[in-house]
């Protein structure tokens, strides 16, 4: 039999930790999380984490591992989790990945092209300027110095555009001609899962979810965090909607209002990018169990 990675991906609030649980269950083995915010100690609630009592029925693996203040990134857990799944296998025929980061379960399956090393003060001089000048000027920097980039990258997303800008600045060429699409051959197998359910169904499970951390103390959680605002980590939905209600320029319930449908579009940009992976097997998360993954 050979070794095989079962990777549980879908958007948020689809029911992906009860899943993976379970056919960690099935497999005996353990789980890895491939979520770039639960890995963080300081944030519990806000990102979904898994509960203590989920965590005691299968050993799990970058949740609440790293502190808020280190500097993560897609590089950082290809190499953590290879690292990891090469351990577990070691002694397991099969181990569970799952989470909602496209970009670290991209990297873990196919590795990521090579960039050079940027000079840290073309960063910290572009996100000066970001802070003071906004996004529009984000975008008119990139679409006149990397047009190749503008035309087919993700164009309001903040923290690409200010990679490509930087990568443009340090190099003097498009962070695209980096991107060689060259897929690195692991020395496992990987079957990718998909769970999905309707639209409707999804957003009202998300909208629940957003009321049920509110209830659970989301918003101490998020005062607590004061000495990490300026931190990107903190760019986070279910976080970042609170400062304007700390300064009283609008309510609790507005801020609500806001996660609960900034997580839906996020729900939505989550959906763009698996959907774009072909090798992924799609399944109703209302139905699906792990005996079904074996039967498929």
């Amino acid at each position: 039999m050979s070794k095989t990675v079962y990777i549980v991906m879908g958007p948020t609030a689809v029911g992906k930790t009860s899943f993976a649980i379970a056919l960690a269950q099935t497999l005996h083995t353990e789980i890895i999380s491939a979520d770039a915010r639960q890995c963080f100690k300081e944030m519990n609630i806000g990102v979904a984490r898994p509960s203590l009592s989920e965590l005691k029925l299968v050993p799990h693996h970058f949740i609440a591992s790293h502190s808020i203040t280190e500097e993560l990134n897609a590089a950082f857990f290809e190499k953590w989790a290879l690292e990891k799944v090469d351990s577990l296998l070691a002694t397991k025929d099969a181990v569970v990945m799952v989470g909602g980061t496209g970009l670290y379960i991209k990297a873990f399956c196919e590795g990521l092209d090579l960039i050079p090393v940027i000079d840290p003060a073309i960063r910290e001089g572009i996100i000066k300027q970001y802070e003071k000048l906004g996004l529009r000027w984000l975008q008119k920097e990139l679409a006149v110095k990397d047009p190749i980039y503008w035309a087919q990258g993700e164009q309001k997303n903040p923290q690409r555009l200010m990679r490509a800008l930087e990568v443009f600045l340090g190099t003097g060429v498009s962070i695209v001609s980096f991107q060689t699409k060259k897929i690195v051959e692991r020395p496992f197998k990987i079957v990718k899962i998909g769970l999905e359910m309707s639209r409707d169904q999804l957003y009202e499970r998300i909208n629940q979810r957003v009321l049920d951390m509110v209830e659970a103390g989301l918003e101490t959680e998020v005062k607590g965090l004061h000495p990490y605002y300026h931190l990107n980590a903190f760019n986070t939905v279910g976080y970042s909607e609170w400062m304007d209600c700390f300064d009283q320029k609008i309510s609790k319930e507005r801020v609500i209002e806001l996660i609960q449908q900034n997580t839906r579009h996020y729900a939505k940009r989550q959906m763009t990018w698996f959907k774009k992976d072909h090798s992924i097997q799609w399944f109703d998360a209302s139905t699906v169990t792990p005996h079904t993954i074996f039967l498929k």
